[in-house]
C-alpha cells in the first residue's frame, strides 16, 4: 500500500538522472514528484506498480 509522502525508487531513471520520487497523490491514478528536478508525473496504478522498484527503501 502506498501513502502520500512515501519515497519511491523507480526501475528506470528520470531524464534528469534521478530515480527517487515522492508520492503526491493516490487514488485511481498516482501522482509522483521527482526529488531532483521537481517534475510531477501522473501514472495509472498499473503503470505505477510496474515501474516501482522499492517503496521507502523496502523492495517490492
Amino acid at each position: 500500500m502506498i501513502n502520500v509522502n512515501d519515497k519511491v525508487t523507480t526501475k528506470k531513471s528520470h531524464p534528469c538522472g534521478n530515480n527517487i520520487w515522492t508520492v503526491v497523490r493516490t487514488g485511481a491514478d498516482v501522482k509522483i514528484k521527482c526529488d531532483n528536478c521537481g517534475r510531477i508525473v501522473m501514472l495509472s496504478v498499473d503503470a505505477f506498480n510496474k515501474s516501482v522498484k522499492s517503496i521507502n527503501g523496502v523492495k517490492k
